[in-house]
């Protein structure tokens, strides 16, 4: 008779996907094996079951939209982000007027860039072109991919102690020989505007507990559909995606706005089956066209949050971004719908400058 660690593991093994021989898995797996017998309690620590994400739909494919299952003449709405998320940023810009005028002092962003990636480059110009534009002071430190662990947390450590500095974001990915836990648990948690402290976290998920920020990416999406009247309390919500930045605290925050929500992950069987029985869904994988007209419930509202550049030589800088969501197909089945780009992106900062507002005016108690 096998044991209930060799009956786990072959349960694990069959759950499975065929595709998925990633050895990062198998290394998880085997380390489970090796260290199952010294645990006190019968159940894995949750740490060993995190196995990466890797979605069989290849990244690097991009699949045609198809008009196949997609006999529904309607034409969804668009959630314009972009429209609302300038609407936002122009009232946080006369909160900081009025603060300025009133006690003299503005709110203040740091962002540390570590590396040179092109992408990361660009966020942080946006975030730093958007804080001048609200009147927020922000202050960048650059630090080259080759840099010490300990050059980034002194960089850390002196916005932490800078009391002109109220929100300090870390642009990630952070190059791979760092340990990104480790240098994001050192963001003070009153300055952490970008929401990802265990704590804020923590505070998130418990019921009549208040985090001191929400993440910006999953806020930004709440806004959106506050904003569109789209109801969520009662409500079947999917998010596709699990990641601690967008897709966990997504499903956390929209099941404090009482909906009933479910995750669709890389190892979930029959994901457009969960999927089309969703009324909300918001996805944030990555994956180009992954969700197709077929995986939606007709009249459903869908925020994609999901970028992804396709060649094109027909656009100007020679490619264009699409989203997780197959929008030419998904527009004649759904009743809403966010465009990639001009939806969720504009919102991710807007909700940062939220947040640097929000922080300031409690560190100087202004109201």
């Amino acid at each position: 008779m096998k044991s209930m660690m060799q009956r786990m593991v072959v349960v694990w093994q069959k759950g499975l996907n065929n595709n998925m021989t990633c050895r990062s898995q198998s290394r998880a797996l085997n380390t489970l094996k090796d260290n199952y017998s010294c645990q006190i309690l019968k159940s894995p620590p949750l740490a060993s079951l995190d196995l990466p994400d890797v979605w069989t739909h290849s990244s690097t494919h991009y699949d045609p939209p198809s008009t196949q299952n997609c006999t529904n003449e309607q034409t969804a709405a668009v959630i314009d982000g972009k429209s609302i998320a300038e609407e936002i940023r122009l009232r946080i810009a006369s909160e900081v007027s009025r603060m300025k005028k009133s006690i003299g002092q503005v709110p203040g962003l740091a962002v540390i860039l570590v590396g040179q990636r092109k992408d990361s480059q660009t966020y942080v110009r946006n975030k730093i072109k958007a804080c001048e534009e609200a009147g927020i002071k922000s202050v960048m430190t650059e630090l080259p991919d080759d840099c010490t662990e300990d050059e980034v947390l002194c960089a850390l450590s002196s916005f932490n102690e800078n009391p002109s500095v109220h929100g300090i974001l870390v642009q990630l990915p952070l190059p791979q020989h760092f340990n990104e836990e480790k240098i994001l648990n050192v963001v003070s948690l009153e300055k952490d505007v970008d929401g990802f402290h265990p704590l804020n976290m923590g505070n998130l998920a418990m019921r009549g507990r208040e985090p001191l920020f929400i993440p910006c990416t999953p806020k930004g999406c709440i806004e959106l559909l506050f904003r569109s009247g789209i109801e969520i309390m009662g409500k079947k919500a999917v998010v596709i995606g699990r990641s601690n930045i967008v897709g966990l605290p997504t499903s956390l925050l929209l099941q404090r706005h009482h909906a009933t929500v479910s995750i669709v992950h890389a190892f979930t069987k029959n994901p457009e089956q969960i999927t089309c029985e969703a009324d909300i869904v918001v996805t944030a994988v990555g994956v180009p066209n992954l969700v197709r007209g077929s995986w939606l419930k007709p009249g459903a509202v869908v925020i994609d949050v999901g970028t992804y550049p396709v060649e094109d030589p027909s656009c100007e800088h020679g490619y264009r971004l699409i989203g997780d969501v197959c929008y030419e197909e998904a527009i004649r089945v759904v009743s809403a719908i966010t465009p990639v780009p001009g939806g969720v992106g504009p919102m991710t900062i807007a909700m940062l400058l939220f947040n640097t507002l929000h922080s300031a005016k409690r560190a100087y108690d202004f109201t």
